[in-house]
């Protein structure tokens, strides 16, 4: 049984080697970037453990040992899971390497749009010493936080808000069951225009299937004035043209954003002038123990399979 790493742009693969090693499981690193690559050289592969390489139902169908793929994080949009599903293959993720980060980048960036941190900063490098230039600030126990998806990440925030003293409201397709959930008592579940016209900051945390621009200028134009976005979850859920209309316009008070439509976001993007607009470049799911976490855990799901044990994480179903 043969492992392939396609890709992985990380600065070594030490603990990925140490993990198979230790099982005895050979693999070989690779750095496929296009189709044409993974057909090339994919060829003997019955594992795959992949970062950016794109698995589309062409590549798919060209692997023919191919039974399990292993993706470095959560999201799985680079891999057709139809095509995957319909040739047998599992694909896998890594869906809880960095639920504290990524939910505390979101609060970070909440904090720093609601208590104008970027912006006063600014002011005074530029010696500007007036608190007044942050005015409206709004004292979190009195707002109302509303999230979009109270999956793992959405429920860590979700706790983490609610210890400011926030009112916290949500929006998910799965509402029903989450409702009975003992540790989300505390969330009142809303439908998704109720959310957007209640709240004073909204973070989302669904994934982007079947939510590409969700937030687009109907919705901006029923969010209240005062309000805050923060996205840390996948680009191309906001219309980003759109977004920059509505900050301009006043039409919500300021967003920030830890993923973007295109990455890198454009240098010359519109949004990057705006006082109002806060951009960090992918990174929410950092810390040096996520970071080991994830490489740590591809590997073991790797392992699990060649040993014939129950995986973690299936993705699709086969």
């Amino acid at each position: 049984m043969k492992i392939i790493i396609s890709d992985c742009d990380h600065a070594d693969i030490n603990i990925e080697k140490n993990v198979l090693g230790k099982n005895s499981v050979p693999f070989e690193l690779q750095q496929n970037k296009t189709e044409e690559d993974l057909i090339k050289n994919c060829q003997e592969a019955s594992v795959i453990i992949n970062q950016y390489a794109p698995f589309t139902a062409r590549v798919l169908s060209q692997l023919p040992h191919l039974k399990l793929i292993v993706r470095y994080g959560v999201g799985v949009n680079n891999i057709d899971l139809d095509a995957a599903s319909k040739q047998g293959i599992q694909v896998c993720n890594v869906p809880d390497y960095g639920t504290h980060e990524v939910a505390d980048h979101a609060l970070a960036l909440m904090l720093a749009l609601t208590r104008k941190i970027t912006k006063i900063n600014n002011c005074v490098k530029n010696g500007d010493w007036d608190y007044q230039q942050s005015v409206p600030i709004y004292r979190h126990s009195e707002q109302i936080v509303g999230i979009i998806g109270v999956g793992r990440i959405g429920s860590a925030f979700a706790q983490k808000v609610q210890a400011l003293g926030c009112k916290v409201i949500a929006y998910d397709i799965s509402a029903e069951r989450k409702k009975n959930d003992p540790n989300l008592s505390f969330i009142e579940f809303v439908e998704f225009d109720e959310l957007i016209q209640q709240s004073d900051i909204i973070s989302i945390h669904c994934p982007s299937d079947n939510a590409m621009n969700l937030f687009n200028k109907d919705v901006f134009e029923k969010m209240k004035s005062t309000s805050y976005l923060v996205n840390v979850s996948r680009g191309g859920i906001i219309d980003e043209e759109a977004l920059y209309e509505a900050l301009i316009s006043k039409q919500i008070a300021g967003a920030a954003l830890d993923v973007a439509t295109k990455e890198p976001i454009d240098v010359k993007s519109p949004l990057l002038k705006l006082d109002q607009f806060i951009c960090t470049p992918h990174m929410a799911w950092y810390s040096e123990q996520s970071a080991q976490e994830l490489k740590r855990k591809v590997a073991e799901e790797a392992v699990r399979y060649c040993k014939g044990e129950k995986l973690h994480y299936p993705v699709n179903h086969i």
